[in-house]
């Protein structure tokens, strides 16, 4: 068990308050994690931003070309989950020498995923996009940035199982630096090639995919270098052989396994509103972009939080310490309650502005504005929902979370999208309620798991 901080503020008899101490903890490993992950976003949001004043409709193409990838990198996160857990017990269990081979079977399986995924894209994407009842144009349009998209995949898969494994380790500071780096040369990237800069041919939404892919790059190749140096890396066995140990590398696959295919669920799920929107018009597309972007970049603090509640969990659940378990979840818990009620109201009376960041089109603005200020409603329930998921992973609950989600956003939320913004007329406003009722269902339904779980011994 973690020994108290002096730092954290006592109680009577001047001891520590176990909670505050957890919650001193939590916070201490999920502030680089979140700001890492905002980082994730911020390269998604300066392409949305670069691309959607460049033109409204290259935004819609950028979007649309994005969807597919979208789902195959939110899946490949889930897949590579388990170094993060895996790494955490590890540690918890007093066995650092064996994190080095939770790395090396991490990123050979991660190279494994972003190549197949590569060639999956290339070969099936375009006729995808031709298939699903789009506009000629509208798919002719995103089929470019769609493959340029692909090639970005490898790198990134890669750089995520470096990343979390750090994170395993209580180190997520490289990350970080490492990703607002990547933040930097996709930033540089988009202005030159979006608008054409010194001459330059303007790309635009083709662009801003290259821009993403040598931002990708970036990332990996810097993150396997910072490990390959690191004072510890023998310390932990990085350059070690991994011993064959079938059952490890089981359990990391099938720790990875339920968090990919719930990641599968839900993206799949919001992505299928881009086709939804798609078949209402090309600037409900881009509203609906905005809309979801902005969602996005909110999801990233309590999708940070999670990442750091899995690896508190995680250190608890391997020392076997059921009290520290439920004290880990109940503080992620209620940071998550805090920052999805902050961020609803610092949203709110700023919706239009927001939504006016991202194009000068005065009908996509309208629409955006009047659904990103419904979307407020779904923050807090969305913020619990993913981190109570990823308490329950961390705790040895791998498929409960993946059925949960499967029957919130793929049973409800994308026919009850369709049957609001269609056949109900609502538009994008339709979407949105969607996306609030499946993220209340899915947040109570984990909840109420993770609370029937804490009533038993470990």
């Amino acid at each position: 068990m973690d020994r108290p901080s002096t730092r954290t503020a006592s109680v009577a008899g001047g001891r520590d308050h176990p909670f505050r101490t957890e919650l001193d903890q939590l916070m201490k490993l999920a502030g680089p994690v979140v700001l890492a992950r905002l980082g994730i976003m911020t390269m998604g949001l300066t392409d949305a931003i670069v691309v959607g004043r460049y033109s409204a409709a290259q935004l819609g193409y950028h979007a649309i070309g994005w969807t597919p990838t979208n789902i195959v990198i939110t899946m490949v996160v889930g897949l590579l989950s388990g170094v993060q857990v895996m790494t955490a017990r590890a540690v918890g269990e007093g066995r650092r020498h064996d994190a080095g081979a939770v790395l090396r079977r991490g990123v050979v399986y991660s190279f494994w995923i972003g190549l197949v995924s590569t060639v999956v894209l290339l070969i099936g994407g375009p006729p995808f996009l031709h298939a699903v009842g789009l506009s000629k144009d509208l798919a002719d349009g995103a089929s470019a940035p769609l493959l340029v998209f692909a090639f970005s995949l490898m790198p990134y898969a890669v750089s995520v199982a470096a990343s979390f494994w750090l994170e395993g380790l209580s180190r997520p500071g490289p990350a970080v630096w490492a990703m607002w780096g990547a933040n930097l040369v996709n930033l540089a990237l988009n202005l030159l090639l979006v608008p054409g800069t010194f001459g330059l041919p303007a790309l635009g939404a083709v662009g801003g995919a290259y821009a993403t892919l040598g931002a990708r790059t970036a990332l990996c190749l810097f993150m396997l270098a910072y490990i390959a140096r690191m004072a510890e890396a023998r310390e932990l066995g990085v350059f070690d052989r991994a011993a064959h140990d079938p059952a490890a590398a089981a359990e990391q696959r099938h720790i990875g396994f339920g968090a990919g295919l719930s990641n599968f669920f839900e993206v799949t799920a919001f992505n299928s509103l881009n086709i939804i929107a798609g078949w209402i018009s090309a600037l409900a597309v881009a509203s609906w972009a905005i809309v979801l972007n902005v969602g996005a970049v909110v999801f990233m603090v309590p999708l940070g939080l999670a990442a750091a509640t899995a690896v508190r969990v995680g250190q608890a659940y391997g020392a076997r310490d059921a009290a520290g378990v439920r004290r880990a979840a109940a503080a992620s818990f209620a940071v998550a309650t805090v920052f999805g009620l902050l961020v609803a109201l610092a949203v709110w009376p700023f919706a239009h502005p927001i939504a006016a960041l991202y194009t000068r089109d005065s009908l996509t603005l309208a629409m955006a504005g009047a659904g990103l200020t419904l979307a407020c409603l779904w923050f807090l329930p969305d913020c619990l929902q993913v981190v109570a998921a990823q308490a329950l992973r961390a705790r040895g609950d791998v498929w409960v979370p993946t059925g949960t989600h499967m029957a919130s956003y793929i049973v409800v939320m994308a026919p009850l999208a369709w049957f609001l913004a269609i056949p109900m007329k609502l538009g994008v406003n339709g979407m949105v309620w969607a996306v609030i009722i499946a993220s209340t269902i899915s947040c109570g339904l984990l909840l109420a798991r993770f609370w029937m779980l804490s009533r038993r011994s470990l």
